[in-house]
C-alpha cells in the first residue's frame, strides 16, 4: 500500500486560546528537594465551565518524590476573587521556577508541560500559519518574535524536543540549568476578579 505523500506546506491553524489553556497542570521545581513537582487544581471541584476559571481555581502542589504539599487559594477583595496572570518561567501560584526550561536562541524557552510543548512545537514548525480568531488572549500572537522567525525554527523546536525529554524526568540532577534563574518571573497577580462561583 502506498503511503500519502505530503508535499504541500506545514500548516498550522490559530484557535484563538489563550495561555490559561495550558495551565490546568503546571510542572515546577521542587521546594525542598530541587527535583519535579506539579501544581494542580484542587480535587474534587466542579468541572470548568471555561479555561478562564484556572486563574482562580484552589490549587495544590505536590512532589511524590519527598512528599512536600502546599495549598493556595485565590485572596477575596471587595467580594471578588482576585486571581493570577499566566506567564513567564515561575509558575504563578506558588512563584516556583517551572521544572521545563532550556537555553535556546540565547534566551529561555519554557513550558508549562508535555500538552504546552506540543501546542508551540505544532505552531512553530509549521511553515504556513493561520490566524485565529482575533481573541486579544491568544497565545501565538502573543509569543516572541525571536520563536516566531524561520530562521530561529529548527534551533526552536530542538529546544521543545529538550523540554518534552525533560518532561519525563523528576530528579534533582535532571533539571535544567536554566531553571535556577529569576529573569522571567511570573506577572503579578491581583488583576483579574471573578465574582461568584464555588470556590
Amino acid at each position: 500500500m502506498d503511503s500519502e505523500q505530503h508535499t504541500g506546506p506545514a500548516r498550522h491553524r490559530d484557535r484563538g486560546q489563550g495561555l490559561t489553556r495550558y495551565a490546568g497542570r503546571i510542572l515546577v521545581v521542587r521546594p525542598r528537594c530541587g527535583g519535579r513537582a506539579e501544581v494542580v487544581q484542587r480535587p474534587g471541584l466542579p468541572p470548568l465551565k471555561h479555561f478562564g476559571e484556572l486563574m482562580f481555581r484552589p490549587r495544590r502542589l505536590t512532589c511524590r518524590g519527598c512528599g512536600t504539599t502546599a495549598g493556595w487559594r485565590a485572596k477575596l477583595r471587595d467580594g471578588a476573587l482576585i486571581g493570577v496572570r499566566f506567564g513567564g518561567a515561575e509558575d504563578p501560584f506558588f512563584r516556583r521556577p517551572l521544572w521545563l526550561q532550556t537555553r535556546c536562541a540565547g534566551r529561555v524557552l519554557w513550558a508549562y508541560d508535555e500538552e504546552h510543548v506540543d501546542a508551540l512545537a505544532a505552531y512553530v514548525g509549521a511553515t504556513l500559519r493561520e490566524g485565529g480568531t482575533g481573541a486579544t488572549q491568544a497565545m501565538f500572537p502573543r509569543l516572541p518574535r525571536w520563536m516566531k522567525e524561520s530562521g530561529n525554527r529548527t534551533e526552536v523546536l530542538a529546544g521543545l524536543e529538550r523540554l518534552r525529554t525533560l518532561s519525563g524526568r523528576s530528579a534533582p540532577a535532571d533539571r535544567s540549568d536554566a531553571a535556577h534563574e529569576r529573569g522571567a518571573g511570573a506577572r503579578p497577580q491581583g488583576v483579574r476578579y471573578y465574582r461568584g462561583g464555588p470556590y
